[in-house]
């Protein structure tokens, strides 16, 4: 029998989840916490739970790379690819802060955008490793996105030697 956070690995290798079976797998993982999020250089890598969520295709529209977790009151929630290689804040989404919110009914680390009615809850996987569930009545959304962050590596420069 797996742990529910090998189950939830495998659910971020599949080309197609049921959004139920996502749920399910979320609810099953304990809660993260900030300072888990914030360690090091709070830079994570964000990719989507392919459940055919409209977000999925929006956030790959807008060249979204992840998040980056600076302190408990300065999140940049939306960061994207900036042409050159590297991340920026996408400015038009604005900032964020970390906060503890109830959410299937246990407490949890959450992201609240300071600008939009969107709020993304954070459960633990691995040091490393994060899931996420993205609530947010816009646009008539009513299902949850669900996402991962993968704590961000940067790569070295073969010819030199400078991280980017």
């Amino acid at each position: 029998m797996s742990s529910p956070e090998q189950d939830y690995i495998k659910l971020t290798e599949q080309d197609h989840v049921q959004p139920e079976v996502a749920a399910a797998t979320f609810a099953a993982l304990q809660p993260a916490t900030a300072e888990l999020l914030t360690r090091g250089d709070g830079v994570w890598d964000g990719y989507a739970i392919k459940t055919g969520h409209p977000g999925e295709a929006q956030l790959r529209d807008m060249k979204w790379v992840g998040k980056t977790f600076r302190s408990h009151t300065d999140v940049d929630p939306v960061v994207v690819d900036d042409e050159a290689g590297g991340r920026k804040l996408n400015e038009a989404w604005g900032h964020a802060e970390l906060k503890e919110l109830t959410f299937g009914g246990r407490n949890t680390i959450a992201m609240v955008y300071n600008s939009f009615p969107i709020t993304d809850y954070f459960h633990y996987v691995n040091d490393d490793l994060v899931a996420g569930v993205m609530e947010t009545t816009m646009d008539g959304l009513q299902e949850p996105f669900h996402f991962f962050l993968k704590r961000h590596t940067p790569t070295m420069g073969i010819a030199t030697g400078q991280t980017e």
